[in-house]
């Protein structure tokens, strides 16, 4: 069997990698204890080849020299060109290059990096179907300036993060998608593109589009995803059920109470509005000449415009909830189904080492049934040349007594042949099947079984011999195809761990971003609102007091209330 060299991690340090030569020097592989996550990641590292391009992208400089990328999505254009039907293109600007993309061809970009790079995460992009569920005003109109607004933030974003990715930020394909001088249909018929396999599953885990693979790779299977593992990896395991429980925390209450919150804000700015506009009429009403009616305007005014900028300042929130919350809880709720088949990638790279194994053992022991049978056949081929040879040795003895017994009796050669000559020949015996007809076609059907049968059953060491040889061959295939799967496996676990590792990173800075966004955004809203409020409470306080009440200028009558005359006394007298 060929000797296999390990393939690279792009996420391995300099240790990670002088260990993992030492172990892949050994002649065997060991999948039980896959190797622990690295503690350091060198992001430092060289893009794959995927073949020689025909143009190289302009933008490939900036991206590598850059060490704070910022991409922008400028506008987004209606536009037909091209198509029946208009359209929306989103005008990206990279550095000093801009280029021009519909929403189709961001969905094509993502769908062939997940298949050029099957163990990283790639980020997602907004669902076209689903994305208006997110907004306040639920609208699916292609038109819908909202809906188109988030979608080029959410974009620009998808963009941003592989521009920052340590491995997705050198993929030659993503610098194309920023030239605007190269079309993406080109792009698509070119390599690497047009050398991704059918089928990512029979292909090198580190490089897909590598056309010197083994061939041995299209002996593996094909495992179906819900397939169970003998010895499953804990580490892994453990992740399944973290990322559950994040999906389950991301997609359910929190999706819920987002909405739930959006459109209670929603709601509250559309009171202030009206409110605001009910106090400013009532301000109207009561302007007039005296002194308490004139404050009693200006201070309804004022409450209209603490209304009214209220409202304003309640959209605001609204616009920076979404933004800064909203959008990166829905983009997280899809970072976790990204995650899941992920693992679901690396299960089956699993499940395809261990049925590989199984039909290895398999494959091993047919193969020594028929080794076995072949080594019984010749002893007994053996066995029976012997017996051969020897009755062959008794021979010219017997028939040198029979001649001998036969000249005793006068009987010679040439009188027997005289006698059988002169006797008359006779007729054919006429058998019973000499004037029966076959039927049309069993002569032919006849011959072919006979023609089978003779190559079935009547030479059993050839059939043997060449099950033999085939088994052979297949099982030179299967060890080799066996390497190959533990490879990608080992592979396939310290790429995906480091590549979790990192996003768990990412994940932790954003949340704390989302949550610092939300207080700022909460902060900004009340300092907003209080200003305006402390301002009408100003002008409130110009009104005077309430008419029936005494003014405080005059001291009450310290004397005793006089006690109750008692009309009795007058009708009675004295």
């Amino acid at each position: 069997m060929d000797t296999f060299e390990e393939p690279e991690n792009p996420f391995d340090t300099d240790d990670n990698r002088n260990l993992s030569s030492q172990a892949s020097s050994s002649t065997k592989l060991n999948i039980s204890e896959p190797p622990s996550p690295p503690q350091a990641v060198d992001y430092s590292l060289p893009t794959p080849s995927y073949g020689a391009f025909p143009q190289q992208a302009k933008a490939d400089h900036w991206l590598q020299s850059s060490d704070d990328v910022e991409i922008s999505i400028v506008d987004a254009e209606k536009t037909s060109v091209g198509s029946n039907s208009p359209y929306i293109t989103y005008v990206i600007r990279a550095g000093n290059h801009e280029s021009r993309h519909r929403y189709s061809e961001f969905e094509s970009l993502r769908n062939h990096l997940v298949k050029l790079y099957p163990t990283l995460i790639i980020p997602p992009i907004p669902s076209k179907n689903t994305i208006g569920d997110y907004a306040v005003k639920q609208s699916k109109a292609k038109e819908d300036a909202a809906m188109i607004a988030r979608r080029k933030r959410m974009l620009q974003t998808f963009l941003n993060r592989i521009a920052r990715h340590p491995i997705l930020s050198n993929e030659r394909v993503f610098h194309r998608f920023l030239d605007g001088e190269v079309s993406w249909t080109e792009v698509l018929n070119s390599p690497p593109i047009t050398l991704l396999p059918k089928n990512i599953l029979k292909a090198p885990s580190h490089n897909p589009t590598d056309q010197e693979a083994s061939p041995a790779y299209q002996a593996l299977p094909n495992p179906s995803p819900t397939h169970p593992l003998r010895n499953p990896d804990q580490r892994f395991l453990d992740s399944e059920v973290f990322t559950n429980k994040f999906a389950g925390h991301i997609s359910g209450p929190m999706e819920k109470v987002s909405r739930r919150t959006m459109k209670r804000w929603s709601d509250l700015a559309q009171d202030y509005q009206e409110l605001g506009a009910t106090f400013n009429g009532f301000s109207l009403n009561e302007r007039g000449s005296e002194e308490q009616q004139g404050h009693l305007s200006a201070a309804l005014e004022k409450t209209g415009q603490a209304n009214d900028i209220t409202s304003a300042s309640t959209t605001k929130l609204i616009q920076d909830l979404e933004q800064n919350w909203v959008e990166p809880v829905y983009e997280y709720s899809q970072f976790a189904g990204i995650i899941k088949k992920l693992l679901v990638y690396r299960h089956q790279k699993h499940v395809q080492y261990e049925m590989t194994q199984d039909a290895l053992v398999a494959k091993r022991e047919q193969l020594e049934e028929l080794e076995k049978s072949e080594r019984e056949a010749r002893r007994l081929e053996e066995a029976l040349g012997k017996g051969r040879v020897q009755r062959s040795s008794s021979l010219p003895g017997r028939a040198t007594s029979e001649e001998g017994e036969r000249r005793e009796d006068g009987v010679d050669e040439e009188q027997d042949h005289s006698t059988q000559q002169s006797l008359p020949s006779l007729p054919p015996h006429p058998g019973p099947s000499s004037g029966r007809r076959r039927a049309p076609g069993m002569g032919l059907l006849n011959a072919l079984s006979y023609t089978f049968s003779g190559m079935i059953d009547a030479d059993p060491e050839t059939a043997r011999r060449n099950a033999i040889s085939r088994n052979r061959e297949t099982t030179s295939q299967l060890e080799d195809a066996i390497h190959l799967a533990a490879q990608d496996l080992k592979y396939s676990s310290s790429t995906i761990q480091a590549d979790l590792d990192r996003f768990q990173r990412q994940k932790v800075a954003d949340v704390r971003e989302m949550c610092i966004n939300m207080a700022r955004s909460h902060r900004d809203w009340a300092k907003k609102n209080l200003e305006a409020w402390e301002e009408a409470k100003r002008e409130i306080d110009k009104i005077g007091e309430h008419p029936n009440k005494l003014p405080e200028s005059v001291p009450p009558d310290p004397s005793p209330p006089k006690p109750r005359r008692d009309s009795t006394a007058t009708i009675n007298g004295p």
